[in-house]
């Protein structure tokens, strides 16, 4: 597949993640994407088992201003993963924050309406 976008259109993505480098060093590394799909939206996401994921959300989440009641919380994989997502704007990019952390068993019985 061929496509006739530059590099160069990803500059407004690239550079917010590189503001994000250099504003919010401590906080944790996401994954990245950044696609010529939707070159001004810029992915950080947060894979893990535990509950440490969505932590790292929440910091991002913070520090990038995002409102609270801006997340969307769902889960997936039959219940088993705890979903969140939430964007916002900075440096001019739309920064798409998604977490995903697997459900605690007793947690994910009382979801499915089993008992716990």
């Amino acid at each position: 597949m061929t496509s006739s976008l530059t590099f160069d259109s990803l500059t407004v993505s690239m550079q917010a993640l590189r503001l994000l480098a250099v504003d919010f060093p401590h906080l944790p590394a996401p994954d990245v994407d950044v696609s010529p799909l939707d070159p001004e939206r810029l992915r950080l996401s947060f894979h893990d088992t535990s509950c440490e994921s969505l932590a790292a959300f929440e910091q991002w989440r913070m520090a990038l201003g995002i409102a609270s009641d801006a997340v969307a919380h769902s889960f997936q994989s039959e219940d088993r993963t705890r979903v969140l997502k939430a964007e916002g704007l900075f440096a001019g990019a739309v920064v798409v924050l998604t977490a995903f952390a697997d459900v605690p068993a007793a947690e994910g019985a009382r979801q499915a309406g089993g008992a716990a």
